[in-house]
C-alpha cells in the first residue's frame, strides 16, 4: 500500500488534473546513470594542460590589507600566475543586480580589508594542485586586525564596526527610506490593550552549511572562437553567466556556460563565485583552468544558510482567537548581501503564517556582520519565521488551554479572508491538513473542528474588512547609527493612520529589465494569447538605443517610407488603396521599374546545384577527444567510470 495519499477531493478548485503519478514507482530519468556511475559531472571533462588554482585565504574576521608580497609564490616550482584584485576587470559585484536589487558591495578578490574568515585575498595557479597550495602558503600578507562583530543585533548598535562601507549602517536600506522591512496592519497596540493573553517568546536558528558531497567547482577554458567555456555545478546558470560577465567585464556572447548534474546544492550553489574565478584564470592564463573549493573551504567559506532570530508577541482572547501580532526579526547576512535582502522580504511575505490576524506589525532586519555571507538553503526566507510561528502557536493553545490543533483549525484563513498584505485569501487548506493530520496520528480532535472547512467562513465582513491602520516612520537610514532610534520593535506610537479600506498600489507584474527581452509576435511567428495585450512601456538605460515596439500580430502592418524615393509618391503593394475623392482624378502613379536583376527571364535548362562542402562529421565520437569547431582546443575527452 502506497504510503502518498493526495486528497483530490480538498484541492479540486487548484488543478484540474489527475496526477496519476504519485504514490506510483516511476523511475527517474537520471536513475540509470547515477547507479552505473556514468553520470558526467563538471569534474569528469578532461582538458589537456589542465592547470589548477587555489585562494590565499584571510585568517581574519576583519583587518586591513596594507601589503601583499607575491614575489616568493611566483618564483615556485610550477606556479604560472599568481593574480590579485588588481587583475579583476570590474571587481564589485552584487548578486542581486541583476534584478536591479541593491548595491554592489562585494569584490570577487578583497582589496582594502578583508571581512569574514577565510576571504580570498589572492589566488595561485599552477600546474598542480600540490604546487598552488605551497604556493599559497608562501603570499606573504601584512594585516591590520579591526575589531569584528557576529551578531547580527550587535551589529546594530552606534558603536558596532562598520563592516562594509557600501551599508555603513550594517543593515540593508528598503525603499530608500528606512533600514528594515515593515509591514502593518490595522492596530497592534490597541489590540494588546484589550487581549486577555499576551505571549511573548524568542526563537533562533544559527547559521547551517547544505554540505553537498560535491564542494563548489568550475573548470574554464579558452575556446578557439574567442570564447571561453566554464563547465560548472552551478544551480544557476544564467546566473552564474551574468555575473561572471559584470565581474570580468566581458559580453556574454563570450561565455559557454555548461551546467548538468550537481552533486547536491540545495540552494548552496546559487552564488556564483567559483565560475569567474575559474574564468578569470583562463583569460590570464590561456590554458584550462580548474577552480574547486576542498571541504575545508566548503565549509568555511561557502554560504550556509544565514542565522535568523525572531521574538513574537501574540494577543489572544479567552476564546483562543489571535488579534494581534507583533513580529521582530533580524537576519544575519554576513560580510556581503548576497540573496539575503531578497530572504526578508519573503519572510515579511510570510507573515502571519496561515492564520487570519486582523492587526499585525513587523520589522525585520537584514544586518550585515563579519561572518561568512549568507545565502539560499531548502525554504529560503520561509523556513525559520514559520518554525518560529509555529512553536508560538502551541505556546499559545497552551495559555488558553486549547487543544494545538483545535487551536490552529480556529485561527487558520479561509477563502476570503483578508490577509495582512491586503490580498484575498484563496485555495487554502490548513483546516483540512490539520484534520488528515489529526486522523493520521489518532489525536483526538472535537466534533466541530472535524466539521470545519477552509472554504466556509470566510470572506465575511468583518473579516474581509481592511482597518484603519497606525504607521510610524521610525527607523529611517542612519538614524540607529546616530543614536536616534533604540528600539528594533515596531513603534509603540504611531505618527500617522491609514485610511479603513486603503489597498494600495497592487503590482501585477515587472517591466522587462531590457527592450530586447520584450516578446515580439512577428519575431517569434505566433501570437501569445487570445487576445492581444498591450505591453508597458520600457524604460532603457541612459544611453541605450530603444527598441521600437512591434505592432500587434493582428493589426496590418503600415506603410514604411521606400529605402529609395522614386520620382512620385510611390504606394506600397500592400497599403490598402485610398478611399475615393471629389478632387479630380490624376492618372496613376507608374510603379518604379524593377532592377534588372529581378526582370522575368527566359526559361533555360536547370543547372546543376554548386557542389556543397560535406557536414561536419567526426571520425571519432567527440568524448573520445575529437575537436568540434568552437570547442576548446585543449578538450581531451571525458572520464568515463
Amino acid at each position: 500500500m502506497s504510503s502518498v495519499e493526495f486528497r483530490k477531493d480538498l484541492f479540486a478548485n487548484e488543478r484540474d488534473d489527475t496526477l496519476k503519478e504519485i504514490g506510483k514507482p516511476t523511475i527517474r530519468q537520471d536513475i540509470l546513470g547515477h547507479v552505473t556511475g556514468r553520470t558526467p559531472f563538471y569534474d569528469d571533462h578532461l582538458f589537456d594542460g589542465l592547470l589548477h588554482m587555489r585562494a590565499v585565504r584571510s585568517p581574519h574576521h576583519h583587518a586591513q590589507i596594507r601589503s601583499i608580497d607575491t614575489s616568493a609564490a611566483e618564483r615556485m616550482p610550477g606556479v604560472r600566475r599568481v593574480a590579485t584584485a588588481k587583475d579583476v576587470p570590474h571587481n564589485l559585484n552584487t548578486l542581486l543586480s541583476l534584478i536591479g536589487f541593491g548595491r554592489d558591495d562585494e569584490p570577487l578578490c578583497a582589496h582594502d580589508k578583508v571581512r569574514y574568515l577565510g576571504e580570498a585575498v589572492a589566488w595561485v595557479i599552477a600546474d598542480t594542485e600540490r604546487q598552488a597550495r605551497d604556493a599559497c602558503a608562501a603570499v606573504r600578507v601584512d594585516y591590520s586586525v579591526l575589531p569584528h562583530v557576529l551578531d547580527p543585533e550587535e551589529a546594530l548598535q552606534p558603536n558596532a564596526p562598520v563592516v562594509n562601507e557600501v551599508y555603513p549602517n550594517n543593515t540593508f536600506d528598503y525603499h530608500n527610506t528606512y533600514d528594515h522591512q515593515k509591514l502593518r496592519f490595522g492596530d497592534v497596540n490597541a489590540a494588546f490593550a484589550r487581549a486577555d493573553h499576551v505571549i511573548e517568546a524568542e526563537y533562533q536558528m544559527s547559521p547551517i552549511e547544505q554540505a553537498p558531497i560535491e564542494t563548489c567547482g568550475a573548470i574554464a577554458a579558452p575556446e578557439t572562437n574567442d570564447r571561453y567555456v566554464c563547465h560548472t555545478n552551478t544551480q544557476a546558470l544564467f546566473f552564474s553567466l551574468g555575473t561572471t560577465a559584470k565581474l570580468l567585464d566581458i559580453a556574454s556572447s563570450r561565455l559557454h556556460f555548461i551546467g548538468g548534474t550537481v552533486g547536491g546544492g540545495f540552494g548552496g550553489k546559487v552564488d556564483s563565485v567559483v565560475e569567474p574565478t575559474a574564468v578569470l584564470g583562463a583569460m590570464l592564463t590561456g590554458r584550462p583552468v580548474k577552480f574547486a573549493w576542498d571541504r575545508y573551504e566548503e565549509m568555511q567559506v561557502g554560504a550556509p544558510r544565514g542565522a535568523e532570530r525572531w521574538r513574537l508577541k501574540d494577543g489572544l482572547t479567552r476564546d483562543g482567537k489571535i488579534i494581534a501580532r507583533e513580529l521582530t526579526g533580524f537576519f544575519d547576512s554576513g560580510a556581503y548581501m548576497r540573496l539575503s535582502p531578497y530572504a526578508i522580504i519573503k519572510g515579511t511575505g510570510h507573515v502571519p503564517g496561515p492564520y487570519f490576524i486582523p492587526n499585525v506589525a513587523s520589522n525585520v532586519f537584514c544586518c550585515i556582520t563579519n561572518r561568512t555571507p549568507a545565502t539560499a538553503m531548502r525554504g529560503f526566507g520561509i523556513t525559520a519565521v514559520d518554525f518560529a510561528i509555529e512553536c508560538q502557536m502551541d505556546r499559545g493553545a497552551e495559555a488558553v488551554g486549547m487543544n494545538p490543533i483545535e487551536f490552529r483549525i480556529l485561527n487558520a484563513y479561509r477563502d476570503g479572508d483578508m490577509k495582512a498584505h491586503r490580498r484575498k485569501a484563496k485555495n487554502t487548506a490548513l483546516i483540512e491538513c490539520c484534520q488528515v493530520a489529526a486522523g493520521k496520528a489518532n489525536w483526538p480532535i472535537s466534533a466541530e473542528a472535524a466539521a470545519q472547512s477552509s472554504l466556509t467562513g470566510g470572506g465575511t465582513p468583518e473579516r474581509v474588512a481592511i482597518p484603519e491602520t497606525v504607521i510610524d516612520s521610525e527607523g529611517r537610514i542612519g538614524e540607529r547609527r546616530a543614536g536616534r532610534t533604540s528600539s528594533t520593535s515596531p513603534a509603540k506610537n504611531g505618527t500617522g493612520r491609514v485610511p479603513a479600506g486603503t489597498h494600495g498600489v497592487a503590482v501585477s507584474g515587472a517591466p522587462v529589465q531590457n527592450p530586447d527581452m520584450q516578446i515580439d509576435a512577428e519575431r517569434i511567428g505566433h501570437r501569445m494569447g487570445a487576445e492581444p495585450v498591450s505591453a508597458p512601456p520600457v524604460a532603457a538605460a541612459p544611453g541605450a538605443p530603444v527598441r521600437p515596439a512591434a505592432a500587434p500580430s493582428y493589426q496590418a502592418p503600415q506603410p514604411t517610407p521606400p529605402i529609395a524615393a522614386p520620382s512620385g509618391p510611390a504606394t506600397p503593394s500592400y497599403a490598402q488603396p485610398a478611399p475615393p475623392t471629389s478632387a479630380p482624378a490624376q492618372a496613376p502613379t507608374p510603379a518604379p521599374a524593377q532592377p534588372a536583376s529581378y526582370a522575368p527571364q527566359p526559361a533555360s535548362p536547370p543547372t546543376p546545384p554548386a557542389a556543397q562542402p560535406a557536414p561536419y562529421a567526426p571520425a571519432q565520437p567527440f568524448s573520445r577527444g575529437v575537436k568540434r569547431p568552437g570547442s576548446s582546443p585543449f578538450t581531451s575527452g571525458i572520464r568515463r567510470r
